[in-house]
């Protein structure tokens, strides 16, 4: 019995960073690894990873221009305000389970906004949540629990309102190949079909927050926490591209608003999140806010910030193209249909497997979609599934495994911002809490709405 190169490569990767092994080169093994085993060779292996790795340059271009509209708003004074106000009340005495509440659900709201009100994603993450930590301390909150928060809002959100990002997974991705593949879309409704995942992810934040991370959990408070605080306290900016700036005046705030308003009106019109942030950051140059002789260095701490993040997608990309270019994604599909014998409770819980799989290795849903719909609706459509049980299979199968893989933008967002002091795993205190809260609920919940739908 042979083994199927990308089950290997993505068990390998996986292992690979359980072990501490950085995700890069976790990535990089299991690509070689998937690709020798498949019959690729080194030179074909290394060259379709090559590929990847080129078609992930708009990632990175994208990244780093989401940084510099990030850093911008720094200048508003909007992140430090935020954190400003909890920590002032945590001096004052205010440390009530109100606050605290309070506090988590701001955190999924911007998380929720910077998919689609704020078309800013991951970005927001290293510049709110640093600030912050030193309220997290006081109150001894689970940093595990935090990363459960802020993936919830980047992945929920886009696998069920059809906005902003949602709309590209959705509509642009999602029912665009179904509907290529031979069913009729126009009178699917994605955000019904994809209620019930989504309220299983849902439940999986409820898990996180009142069972599994609701006992406190102390930290260290180090240099960076007080440094953070007396920035705060003093109406100091909080990193160097606000410096100086004691007083945030109101005008700057509604140029950040203004900035974040056009940012979302020409990524709606454009469906470029690259042209969205560069005409935010222009709004910000052209008022002010950003000075001329300022905007290099704001643009290079913006790469600064983002760069790690999109270096590792782009390996992604690279581990993604690899797995394609072996052939047996499909044959893993094929093989999987094999245990079906007609049973549909059976095949939508392996279809949903595979796609967790094939999800965690590449890291991204938005790449998955393409390469399980081409498979999945003749398959469903040959097992008797309704369309709309059709797309809410394809569509958990592709937001399967986002969550918890080390390679994804939604757990490593909130590692940058949670592990500034060295006192947060990205595997073991993002990956393994958010695969577990997440993708375990997804996958029954999806499995109840192929059943239901």
């Amino acid at each position: 019995m042979t083994i199927n190169a990308v089950l290997l490569a993505v068990v390998i990767m996986l292992g690979l960073s359980l072990a501490r092994v950085h995700v890069v080169l976790s990535l990089l093994i299991g690509a070689i690894a998937g690709g020798l085993l498949a019959g690729l060779g080194i030179t074909a292996t290394l060259e379709a990873f090559q590929e990847g790795i080129q078609n992930g340059a708009g990632i990175a271009l994208s990244y780093a221009l989401l940084g510099a509209f990030a850093v911008a708003i720094a200048h508003s004074g909007l992140p430090q305000s935020l954190a400003g106000t909890v920590i002032k009340r945590i001096d004052a005495g205010g440390t009530s389970a109100m606050i605290k509440y309070l506090l988590f659900a701001g955190l999924v709201m911007m998380s929720c906004f910077s998919q689609n009100l704020i078309p800013i994603h991951i970005a927001f993450i290293p510049l709110l949540v640093p600030p912050l930590l030193l309220a997290f301390n006081r109150m001894q909150i689970d940093r595990r629990l935090i990363a459960c928060l802020l993936t919830f809002g980047l992945v929920t959100t886009y696998m069920f309102i059809p906005y902003g990002f949602g709309d590209i997974y959705l509509n642009q991705i999602m029912l665009k190949n179904v509907g290529e593949a031979g069913i009729d879309i126009s009178d699917i409704s994605v955000t019904k079909a994809m209620a019930i995942p989504a309220l299983g992810m849902f439940l999986g934040l409820l898990t996180a927050v009142f069972i599994s991370y609701r006992k406190p959990r102390q930290y260290q408070q180090l240099t960076i926490d007080q440094q953070a605080h007396d920035a705060v306290v003093e109406g100091d900016a909080l990193s160097k591209t606000a410096a100086g700036a004691k007083t945030q005046s109101k005008l700057k705030t509604l140029v950040a608003l203004a900035a974040i308003v056009t940012a979302f009106v020409v990524q709606l019109y454009t469906d470029s999140l690259l042209l969205g942030s560069m005409f935010g950051f222009a709004v910000f140059m052209a008022t002010g806010v950003v000075k001329w002789r300022e905007a290099d260095s704001v643009f290079n701490d913006g790469i600064k910030l983002m760069a790690m993040i999109g270096f590792i997608m782009i390996t992604a990309q690279g581990f993604a193209e690899v797995m394609k270019a072996t052939g047996e994604i499909a044959p893993l599909i094929d093989g999987a249909t094999n245990l079906f014998a007609g049973n549909k409770a059976i095949a939508a819980f392996v279809m949903l497997g595979i796609g967790l799989v094939v999800t965690m290795g590449i890291g991204s849903s938005f790449s998955t979609i393409p390469i399980v719909a081409a498979i999945y609706v003749p398959l469903c459509m040959s097992l008797g599934f309704s369309p709309l049980a059709t797309v809410a299979i394809i569509g958990t199968a592709g937001a399967l495994g986002d969550a918890g893989s080390p390679a994804s933008d939604s757990t490593l967002g909130p590692t940058s911002g949670l592990n500034v002091d060295g006192q947060h795993d990205h595997i073991r205190d993002s990956v393994v809490p958010t695969f577990i809260h997440y993708n375990i609920p997804l996958l029954a919940f999806g499995w109840i709405a192929a059943m239901v739908l």
